[in-house]
């Protein structure tokens, strides 16, 4: 551990389910450091007694996450190092960990992160949906406007869609996702790295079907396809379609764009030739004169 006056802290990634997967790094780190914040000690400590590691604990969960943080710091700057750990996977995550991060850079306290078991990106690189880029929303909002707002946003998302959700709201998740999203390509993760995890990939209208006669049951993860960019630029294109042509190139004057540009973009957006533009606006002069 650190020898400097101040103490140091770190994000240790806990496993997701088979307690096998942590690393040799945070069970050393665990080991030295002279305390850990766990978010639900009764369960931290079978992971601590199945490696019999005597470190003390303290809670530090998402109904103290402020205050205990400044408790935390104050013993950080006294000189003790901390590790903090989440029930499961990597602090920080959907998780109260993200505030003390904050207040410890707050008050000049050195953080480190000792990488490890993640559940979003297990899943994500088991769903046979494309990884490059992605969405992690974690679990929506319980707030119904708040919970509206990210469904309606995530409609024309074009990224992989990473949620998590309980068994017991699973249903009603796959319906609200089904009247925001429409059908779509996803694959549903549980029970990660546990004896029985299950990796189902489907759509959505599939996974509504199945869970009306299934009961849900462990932790889920859904990845969910993103809207394809064509798709989203075909939407779009009709949108311009549907807009009248004078306002259309009004909507490029009024801010300033020349006559002969207003045209080439008002082409661009509806998919046509620059000419056809001119012939449409040729015309709708003859009949307005």
């Amino acid at each position: 551990m650190q020898n400097n006056t101040q103490g140091k802290l770190y994000l240790c990634a806990t496993p997701i389910g088979n307690l096998e997967d942590i690393t040799l790094r945070v069970l050393h780190t665990l080991e030295q450091v002279d305390l850990i914040a766990a978010e639900d000690t009764r369960n931290s400590i079978k992971l601590l007694n199945y490696y019999d590691i005597k470190t003390p604990m303290t809670s530090y969960h998402e109904y103290n996450k402020v205050e205990k943080a400044y408790q935390l710091v104050e013993k950080m700057k006294m000189g003790q190092n901390v590790a903090l750990i989440t029930d499961a996977g990597t602090p920080g995550i959907s998780d109260p960990g993200e505030e003390l991060v904050r207040i410890c850079y707050k008050s000049g306290i050195e953080v480190t992160s000792l990488p490890g078991a993640c559940a979003c990106i297990t899943a994500l690189t088991l769903s046979g949906l494309p990884t490059r880029r992605f969405a992690f929303e974690a679990f929506l909002p319980s707030d119904k406007k708040e919970r509206a707002y990210i469904l309606s946003a995530l409609e024309s998302e074009t990224r992989t869609i990473i949620l998590y959700e309980a068994p017991h709201h699973l249903r009603k998740t796959l319906e609200e996702l089904y009247a925001a999203l429409g059908d779509r390509k996803l694959t549903l993760c549980r029970e990660l790295t546990k004896l029985y995890e299950t990796i189902f990939p489907t759509t959505i209208s599939d996974a509504i079907s199945y869970y009306e006669i299934q009961e849900p049951k462990g932790e889920f993860v859904l990845i969910i396809e993103g809207k394809s960019i064509q798709k989203l630029q075909e939407e779009k294109q009709q949108e311009w379609m549907e807009m009248p042509l004078t306002e259309h190139m009004a909507y490029y004057e009024n801010q300033g764009i020349s006559h002969k540009e207003a045209m080439k973009l008002v082409a661009k957006d509806r998919g046509i030739s620059k000419r056809e533009v001119y012939a449409m606006l040729l015309e709708q002069a003859k009949i307005s004169s």
